[in-house]
């Protein structure tokens, strides 16, 4: 069910945001962007690990295990900027409302969009080469619901000292910078709203971004638990229940969040539902 509802929500505010022509902005430009990664995200996850309940085959080839890594690392990636992306969208939407149209004008999203894409690539690709040249010769039974970084580096009889750094220094580059961005834009936002000199207005402004923020801290704080601190026996025991947040729970309630609450996206749907009928 959750798979269901994830990738129809996804997919259904993709149609909205290329049918309606209201919706060619930025902010939906890059909404578009997250809900098309977010049905692939859970893609590359969720099937495999249906199948594996649903049969009770919970075998995996090593080069079915390394591509699943790869998508799945290439899409975490790729979110953590798009996130950041979407912040300074709406830090200038709202802070600097005179000139945003010619700060992120077409051109400036789509550079913005490519570069969220390929960072992700990039990264991903660094990672998946390394650890395509490990050996596994020992133990075959990976500790989780599906091929994350350490479960499976754990199984190499090989010298994983060189990808464990380079992961390391990858998850500093991506992880922190892309999340100060994120909580800096949102500190001016809110310093902004309590400006707004009406009432409704600041508690509706609150609502939007206090979700925003809800999601994000969600994300960001269970990849920080997994891939930043310090790998120890009882936060290996709980890695399992963090991966779901943010490879399951947000993936679930970003459409919710970030669009289907929203007036124009609503408004958006009803036309599509009256065209249809």
């Amino acid at each position: 069910m959750i798979y269901i509802v994830t990738v129809a929500g996804n997919i259904l505010i993709v149609v909205l945001v290329v049918a309606d022509h209201h919706l060619h902005t930025p902010m939906y430009f890059f909404l578009g962007n997250l809900s098309c990664l977010e049905t692939c995200y859970s893609s590359t996850i969720l099937p495999r690990m249906l199948a594996s309940l649903l049969t009770g085959d919970r075998t995996i080839s090593v080069s079915g295990c390394i591509i699943q890594f790869y998508f799945f690392s290439v899409l975490v990636i790729s979110e953590c900027y798009l996130l950041s992306m979407m912040s300074y969208d709406r830090y200038l939407a709202i802070c600097k409302p005179l000139h945003y149209m010619v700060l992120m004008n077409g051109r400036i999203c789509l550079q913005l969009a490519a570069v969220s894409w390929m960072g992700g690539f990039i990264a991903s690709t660094i990672v998946t080469c390394l650890m395509s040249q490990l050996h596994f010769c020992g133990p075959n039974e990976i500790d989780h619901f599906l091929c994350d970084f350490t479960p499976v580096i754990k199984l190499s009889c090989s010298d994983t000292s060189l990808i464990e750094l380079v992961d390391l220094i990858l998850s500093f580059v991506v992880i922190l910078p892309t999340l100060l961005l994120t909580l800096t834009s949102y500190v001016f936002i809110i310093s902004t709203i309590l400006s707004i000199p009406s009432t409704t207005g600041r508690r509706k402004a609150f609502s939007t971004c206090s979700s925003h923020l809800i999601v994000v801290t969600i994300f960001y704080g269970t990849l920080m638990i997994v891939y930043v601190l310090r790998d120890t026996e009882t936060l290996r025991k709980l890695n399992k229940v963090f991966s779901l947040f943010y490879t399951v729970l947000t993936s679930m309630v970003n459409p919710l969040v970030y669009s289907l609450r929203n007036k124009e996206v609503q408004c958006a749907l009803r036309k599509l539902i009256m065209h249809r009928n």
